[in-house]
């Protein structure tokens, strides 16, 4: 009987696929990719629990059947599926490498899932994908070389999984690429040469080392975020990131450099600067206050010494600063305490003298003077 039911199965899903509106290998790659999710992670109310393969996936109207999780282009003959955007509903299984057969993809987002396994090789063979979200599951493994093949790609997510090993060679292929998320996940090694229409980079939360060389950054005339923080990034910032002329936020913090140098620019977009929870010794780079948007900058816990510019309390777009938890010394900007500022923020936690408690800016108490003094070389700390 159970033969006699499975031929039967057969024979309806063949002549289903025979007189279909949609192409059928594209029909063919929808069904081997739900047969890949366990049945009893697929809740009744979700998208997938809709796809009832009796129907054809792009019939309209969707009363019933395939009521959400994708999009097909109805203007073709065969009808194309073009996106295939899944709720966030719990499915648990791997991602079928037959995905690749839907050749007219356009988008694809499985975020907020429970995927595992590796990232298939194959979805690099998808000539029309513009942007993938794999977002927040649990993918391991090794990111494919072979999506550096992605021609069209302008988005590509994969933050939040289990995914190792280095960043692909040659990412900088990726011409179109606008948007990289690779956020909360396992990757080590340095940065290689970057995309060159990059808008955002994203890779927090994962263990990079080394030092940000110019090269990796050659060309990046568009780049607006770059968001590395939480990484093993040591050595010099040097002079050269800062000028990356569209340039607006950056979020270092909660790595290993231990030095920053900072040119005055002829002119920067610059709005936010995140610094803290590093190694950086010498003094609080001045030249910060000469870039003509800077509103937030945050150099908290690091090795600083010597005193806060006067500079900074001439600027005026400064709304907020951290420097807390160094070894600053000397009087602080008189004009933070008098009112004409709207600087919030903290001067804790330093070797400061004059900060008065009254201020918000001075809440955190400075150092013992005992440790002060050692900072210093065992004598009074000197402002310099």
């Amino acid at each position: 009987m159970s033969t006699l039911l499975f031929l039967l199965h057969l024979s309806l899903s063949s002549l289903i696929l025979s007189q279909s509106l949609t192409l059928p290998s594209d029909i063919a790659a929808l069904q081997a990719f739900k047969a890949s999710i366990k049945p009893t992670t697929i809740p009744s109310y979700s998208c997938l629990a809709s796809w009832n393969f009796t129907s054809d996936p792009c019939s309209f109207p969707k009363v019933t059947h395939f009521t959400c999780g994708l999009t097909c282009t109805t203007t073709s003959n065969p009808f194309r599926v073009t996106q295939l955007t899944l709720d966030p509903a719990g499915y648990s299984g791997t991602l079928s490498p037959l995905v690749s057969r839907l050749t007219q993809l356009v988008h694809l987002d499985l975020s907020g899932n429970n995927f595992f396994g590796p990232i298939p090789a194959s979805l690099s063979s998808l000539p029309n994908l513009q942007s993938i979200s794999l977002r927040s599951n649990s993918f391991s493994g090794p990111i494919p070389p072979s999506i550096t093949n992605f021609r069209s790609l302008q988005s590509l997510d994969f933050a939040g999984n289990s995914l190792s090993g280095s960043l692909p060679d040659n990412l900088n292929s990726m011409m179109n690429l606008r948007r990289l998320d690779l956020s909360f996940n396992k990757l080590i090694g340095s940065l290689p040469k970057l995309p060159p229409n990059l808008l955002e980079l994203a890779i927090k939360a994962n263990s990079l080392s080394g030092s940000l060389y110019q090269s990796s950054f050659n060309g990046l005339t568009q780049l607006e975020v770059v968001e590395l923080s939480q990484n093993s990034l040591s050595g010099t910032l040097e002079s050269w990131f800062f000028l990356l002329p569209s340039l607006q936020q950056v979020d270092l913090a909660n790595n290993s450099l231990t030095r920053v140098e900072i040119s005055r620019p002829t002119d920067s977009e610059l709005v936010a600067v995140e610094l803290g929870f590093n190694k950086i010794e010498g003094y609080v780079p001045k030249n910060f206050s000469f870039y003509p948007m800077l509103s937030s900058l945050s150099l908290r816990y690091n090795r600083l010494r010597g005193p806060i510019p006067l500079e900074f309390g001439k600027k005026d777009k400064l709304r907020r600063l951290y420097l807390d938890g160094n070894f600053l010394n000397g009087t602080p900007p008189a004009v933070f305490f008098s009112g004409e500022t709207a600087v919030s923020g903290s001067l804790g936690d330093n070797c400061l003298q004059s900060c008065p408690g009254s201020s918000e800016l001075c809440l955190k108490s400075q150092k013992p003077t005992s440790i002060c003094r050692q900072a210093y070389g065992g004598g009074k700390p000197r402002a310099s």
